[in-house]
Parts: structure tokens; C-alpha cells; sequence
């Protein structure tokens, strides 16, 4: 079976299937990225790369979608020649949203096309309007980016999506042939366990009281202001309190500072913060973010009604106590006082008095770690997930309707 990897990242959601598949008999696989993505996990890759930028001129709301068509066009002129060489794939799993699956049968017009589909954009009721009131152009902006998805939910044979919350962002009426389905999680490797973090010279374990916050970028989205307030009214009141966050000092998702300013720039210049105890460890390798989540008292994370982050269910698997936002990507897995503990994303005295709680002694701890690792091994596991999708694309690939 050949197979065709589209990701503009890639292997970001495909890491696991394909490493997975890698070791298959009769399987061919090929990744087409993006020329600028030098990540390499032992797959046949053709790069890509627009051939300009999105022009300074355009509709502000038609950004996304010439940044796909050029995307399109590119992947389509890299793949041209692998086409004319004879090599069809029988299917080609395609990240929805970013344009390089748009062209891809005007390549092979009998090829099986199945998207991924991480996020459809609505401009109320979601993340776009969850932090702030939305404008009509703002509103505007919102729909106008799902147009290379609604190109793609055109053109595929099938889709999935990771989670139900995210699912059902889509409009009922085009949600028949989409799939939930998560990614995975390797429980084998995010597993509970006696480790240390290095930060600045000290060493911390189990036995400090830590609390550890991850996202890709220190942004309101993931809740970071909140977060940082909370951690300046914990340090007052907890002196042996170590607080550590992995992540990049920028907006990843949402709106800058318009003062120019970074969250973490805001949060250390407007907050009575101790910094001696307050860690940024900045990207981290996958050692080093289990071992924050195995050392820690808990793990907040928190998050608009937004895409759910890896990191909260790896954090659950290693056997961290997640306090979560009251959202509906965070409930969906966490269950308030069975498998973690939730809280009102705007609420800092709530969140507080959380992880106080937790920091006292005062939570079943030890039973909450373990039911949080139970759920993430009876929903998210490799060994369950891994079949199911390797069932998904067999079946898209026959021309089938899958059975997941």
C-alpha cells in the first residue's frame, strides 16, 4: 500500500502512525512538507516551498486563503515529477487547512484522500469570542479561514478529527463522513516514574513543592495571565513553592500585546513575581517535559474553548494531577474530582484556592493520578488508537466507510 504524507510540518499529527507503519511489509510511505521543515523520522520526503509571499495588498480576509493556494501550488509542482515517475498512492492523508492537499487530485484523480481536521472556525460560541467581544470583522476574518478547509471537506473521501469538542465546531450538515479520532498518546514512554528537573543549577523532585505549566506560547489563550496572577498570589503564600513553565515567550495562538510587550515581559513587570522561584525552562525536550510532569504537585493547564494540547494528556499519562479550566476541550477528558480538578478559566482565587487545596493535602492526590493515567490508557493508548487508524485509512483506501 502506498501511502502519501501531506503535513506542512510533518510528522506533527502523523508522528505515531507513521513511525507505526514504518515497520510494515508492503507499506510505501511518502512525506510532502514544507522545504523549511528539516525534521527527519526516516520517511521519503518531497519538499515544497511557495513561491512568494501572501501580497501585502490583499483582502485582509482572504490572507489564509492565497497562503494555502500558494502552498497548493507548490506541493503540486514538487509532487508533478514523483507522479510522472509512475509511483500512485492508494491514499494521501492530508493536514486540512494549510493548502498543499487542494491540488492533489488533479495529480491522481482516483487517489483516496483522507483530511485531518484539527479546527473549523466560528466566529461566537467558540475560542474567537471566549476572551473578548468579537467584531463583525473580526467575525468575518474567522469564517473566511475556513475556506481551504471547506475546499478540502469538498474534495476528500473522508476526515477525522481529534476530539469530539473539535468535531462538532464543523456544521452538522458536513460532519457525515468525519471520523473522532484522536492521535494517540505513548503511554509506554508518559508513564509515571521517579525523575528530576535540572533548572539553574538545582535539582527538583517529588519531594518539592513544584506546580508546572506548559504551552506552546505564554498566550492568553492557554490562559498564561491568569496562570502568572495566580503563581504571585501562591508565592505569598506558599514560601517553599517552585513553579516551573515550558514553553516560547510569544503568541502561538490569539492576539500580540498591542503595547509591544510579551505576556511574560507584562506578567514579570506588573506582578509582585519571585523570580528565584519562578522557572523558564523555554522549549524543552520530551525527557524533560515528562519529568516536569512526574516531579509535579499539579499541573494547570488551562485553555479557551480552543484545540486540546497534547501536553495535558501526556501530563496524564506520566501521572500528574491536571487542574484544568471549566472548558469544554478540558472537560471532555478531565472529570472535576474523578481524574483531576477543573476550575472557571477567569476565576484566579478559584484557581487558587485549587492548587492551595492540593499544596495542603487536603485532595486524594494518589487517586486522582491514578484514575487520570487509567483514562488516558483506556482512551488514548497507542495499542488502541494505533489499530484504529491503521483501520480508517485501509478502509478509505478501498473506498470504504471506516468503523471507528
Amino acid at each position: 500500500m502506498r501511502i502519501l504524507f501531506l503535513h506542512n510540518n510533518f510528522p506533527g499529527q502523523y508522528r505515531r502512525i507513521a513511525t507505526h507503519l514504518k515497520s510494515h511489509r508492503g507499506v510505501d510511505l511518502v512525506a510532502g512538507t514544507l522545504a523549511s521543515n528539516t525534521q527527519d523520522i526516516g520517511v521519503r520526503k518531497i519538499s515544497y516551498a511557495p513561491h512568494r509571499e501572501v501580497a501585502k495588498d490583499i483582502h485582509p480576509t482572504l490572507v489564509t486563503a492565497e497562503r494555502a493556494i500558494l502552498t497548493a501550488q507548490a506541493a503540486f509542482k514538487s509532487l508533478y515529477a514523483l507522479r510522472n515517475s509512475g509511483w500512485m498512492p492508494d491514499l494521501v492523508c492530508a493536514h486540512s487547512g494549510w493548502g498543499p492537499s487542494l491540488l492533489v487530485k488533479e495529480l491522481w484523480p482516483k487517489t483516496r484522500l483522507l483530511a485531518l481536521f484539527e479546527w473549523y472556525y466560528v466566529a461566537r460560541g467558540s475560542d474567537a469570542d471566549f476572551l473578548e467581544e468579537m467584531s463583525h470583522d473580526s467575525a468575518a476574518r474567522a469564517h473566511f479561514k475556513n475556506i481551504p478547509i471547506l475546499l478540502d471537506l469538498a474534495i476528500m473521501d473522508w476526515g477525522s478529527s481529534p476530539t469530539r469538542w473539535q468535531f462538532e465546531q464543523f456544521p452538522k450538515h458536513l460532519t457525515h463522513n468525519i471520523s473522532v479520532l484522536h492521535e494517540g498518546v505513548d503511554c509506554d514512554y508518559f508513564a509515571p516514574g521517579e525523575d528530576r528537573v535540572e533548572v539553574g543549577g538545582r535539582t527538583f523532585t517529588s519531594a518539592d513543592e513544584v506546580i508546572t505549566y506548559v504551552a506552546r506560547g505564554m498566550e492568553p489563550y492557554r490562559g498564561f495571565p491568569q496562570f502568572m496572577e495566580a503563581v504571585a498570589m501562591l508565592q505569598q503564600r506558599r514560601p517553599n513553592l517552585h513553579v516551573l513553565v515550558a514553553g516560547q515567550d510569544r503568541t502561538a495562538y490569539g492576539k500580540a500585546r498591542r503595547d509591544g510587550l510579551t505576556h511574560r515581559e507584562h506578567a514579570l513587570r506588573s506582578l509582585p513575581l519571585d523570580a528565584a522561584r519562578l522557572h523558564f525552562l523555554g522549549l524543552v525536550p520530551l525527557s524533560t517535559l515528562r519529568a516536569m510532569f512526574r516531579i509535579t504537585r499539579a499541573h494547570v493547564y488551562l485553555s479557551v474553548p480552543f484545540v486540546l494540547s497534547w501536553s495535558m494528556l501526556e501530563a496524564m499519562a506520566s501521572g500528574a494531577l491536571v487542574v484544568g479550566s471549566a472548558t469544554p476541550p478540558v472537560e471532555e477528558v478531565v472529570e472535576n474530582g474523578v481524574n483531576g480538578l477543573v476550575t472557571d478559566f477567569f476565576d484566579v482565587d478559584g484557581l487558587v484556592a485549587v492548587v492551595e487545596r492540593v499544596l495542603r493535602g487536603e485532595v486524594d492526590v494518589a487517586s486522582l493520578r491514578k484514575a487520570a493515567r487509567r483514562t488516558i490508557e483506556e482512551r488514548y493508548a497507542l495499542p488502541i488508537i494505533l489499530p484504529r487508524q491503521w483501520g480508517m485509512m485501509k478502509a478509505v483506501a478501498r473506498g470504504e466507510r471506516p468503523s471507528v
